[in-house]
This record gives structure tokens, C-alpha cells and sequence, in this order.
């Protein structure tokens, strides 16, 4: 038996309505067109669909087991319709986001809280971009939207530039360093330095002052969360660099000291980087601004 979604449609039409005439208005077809259809398919079905001589016209049993598939069937089919309309009109989509910068969550979650009240029908996820090939995956279509301090050249991917930020040192209120105006790359040398388990080559104190001034700390702490980072500084065992505006808090606190890395500080820019073709979906495009605007109020905090 070759069932289509149009006899589900006339089988629930019929059931409805009660009468072919105004089955087949409900199907814009004529009374004819309908009569012909019911016919092929209790041919296909080799019994009668229909009980004809009841008024108003009544589903025999086989038809009522197809009643029961068009009411199961035409709702999914209804709703997949919708999603794929809101798709092409941009109103829903994927947002799976990988990020490879450990203190990003500080300012993304309250953009995410923004997005989700704006897109509701976007699908939002997160994952940790340090553990795999973030990028690739971006290429490959696993994640959406990738953000990185590290724009590189690639075909079809785009780096949209989001903000700048400082990396900017702290350390405990009595460290020797509090009466420095800022710190150089020397002061690192005699000093355990707390960073996030990253690559150095990944790491903006590294990448920007120690590397090139070829200068190695005393040690290195690698810690996960910054509020442990936070915490082994007040209490003395280290310094590190994080960026401005995860010290929107510490740095009016009476047990950190913050100050510029080198005379004139330091600057990084922080991308989300979209497949080309992504960055202009309606979604993906107010993502973007809530993302270059709202982490800007956290540094002013």
C-alpha cells in the first residue's frame, strides 16, 4: 500500500467535516478529485475506507486505524514545516559555541542570557575548545561559532572581531612588586606565575612579553578556575595576568594589587570566528552585537 501525506490529509478532512463537499473545500480540491482519491486508495487498501450510507459520512475500521496515523503523522510533519520556515526566515537555528579561553565564560554568559530571550528557537550549546581542534571542527560544522584570541587565514571561515582587552598583572597586596607603576618581563623572573592550562605559545603573557624578552618565571602554576587563580594570589603563592574584565571586582579589593604589563600595556582582541557563510544570518549577526557591546560594560564596571 503507497500511502502519501495527501490521503492522511483526506482521511482527517473527511473525519472532521463529516461530508465530502466540505472535506473538499477544507482541501481546496473539487468534490470529484476527492471521490476519485478515496477510491485509489480502498483500492490500494483492497476494503472500504468509509461507511457511505451513514450520515454524517463515518470511517470503517480500517479507516479509523489510518485516522489514528494521520493524527500521529500531520502534527510532526506540521511542525517540521514550521521549523524549516523559521529556519529560511532566520528566526531559528544552531549556536554551538567552542571557546578557547578559559575566563571568556565571565562575559558570555550574561550575552548568552540576552541571546536566549531574543532566539528562542536557536538551539545554544558550549564546549570547552582547548580540549579538541576547535577551528576544524568550525570547518567540519561540529560548532558554529568559535571564539580566540588567535585569528588565523583560513578559507571560509571568518574572524569577526569582537573587543580589545588588556592582560593585565595582580598580585597580593604586600607582593615587593605593589610599588611598581607596571611590571616588565624581569619581574617575572623571580616569581611563580599562575595561568590557565594552556600552551604558552596560547598564553598572552607568554606570547606578548616572556617569549620575546626570553625570560622564564621561577616556576608555573597551571589552575582550571579563575576564582582558584584569584584566591592562591591573595594568599601570596604566585602572581599571573589575566584580563581586565575578570579584575572588574578584584582590583578595588584591599588584597590584590593590579597593575599595567610594560610601560604602555598590553593589548589583545578577542574574535568569533563563523563560517563565512554564517555570519550574516539575523541570529548569528545579533549574537555578534551583543557580544562586542555587552563585555565592554564589564571592563567599565
Amino acid at each position: 500500500m503507497h500511502l502519501e501525506l495527501r490521503h492522511l490529509r483526506t482521511i482527517k478532512a473527511i473525519h472532521d467535516s463529516g461530508g465530502l463537499a466540505r472535506a473538499a473545500g477544507q482541501l481546496h480540491i473539487t468534490q470529484s478529485a476527492l471521490s476519485h482519491q478515496i477510491k485509489g486508495l480502498e483500492d490500494q487498501a483492497g476494503m472500504e475506507l468509509f461507511v457511505r450510507r451513514s450520515r454524517p459520512m463515518k470511517l470503517s475500521a480500517a479507516g479509523q486505524k489510518l485516522l489514528r496515523l494521520a493524527e500521529k503523522i500531520l502534527p510532526e510533519v506540521a511542525a517540521t514545516e514550521a521549523e524549516f520556515r523559521a529556519i529560511e526566515d532566520g528566526r531559528a537555528g544552531r549556536l554551538h559555541i567552542a571557546i578557547e579561553c578559559h575566563a571568556c565564560y565571565d562575559w558570555l554568559f550574561p550575552v548568552l542570557e540576552q541571546f536566549r530571550r531574543a532566539w528562542p528557537d536557536v538551539d545554544i550549546d558550549i564546549r570547552p575548545g582547548l580540549a579538541f581542534g576547535a577551528l576544524p571542527a568550525l570547518d567540519r560544522e561540529e560548532v558554529d561559532l568559535v571564539i580566540s584570541s588567535d585569528p588565523e587565514k583560513l578559507d571560509g571561515i571568518t574572524f569577526n572581531p569582537l573587543f580589545d582587552y588588556s592582560p593585565t598583572f595582580i598580585a597580593a597586596a604586600n607582593s615587593p612588586l605593589a610599588g611598581r607603576k607596571f611590571v616588565t618581563a624581569e619581574d617575572f623572573a623571580d616569581q611563580t606565575l599562575i595561568t590557565y592550562p594552556i600552551d604558552r605559545a596560547r598564553s598572552d603573557i607568554y606570547s606578548q612579553v616572556l617569549i620575546p624578552a626570553g625570560i622564564e618565571p621561577a616556576a608555573r602554576r597551571q589552575v582550571e578556575l579563575t576564582a582558584v587563580i584569584l584566591m592562591l594570589v591573595a594568599s601570596g603563592r604566585g602572581v599571573s595576568v589575566l584580563p581586565d574584565w575578570v579584575l572588574r571586582e578584584a582590583k578595588y579589593q584591599p588584597d590584590y594589587i593590579t597593575r599595567p604589563v610594560t610601560e604602555h600595556g598590553l593589548t589583545k582582541r578577542l574574535y568569533a570566528a563563523t563560517r563565512s557563510d554564517d555570519a550574516t544570518a539575523p541570529y548569528m549577526a545579533h549574537f555578534l552585537r551583543l557580544a562586542r557591546s555587552e563585555p565592554v560594560k564589564l571592563q567599565r564596571a
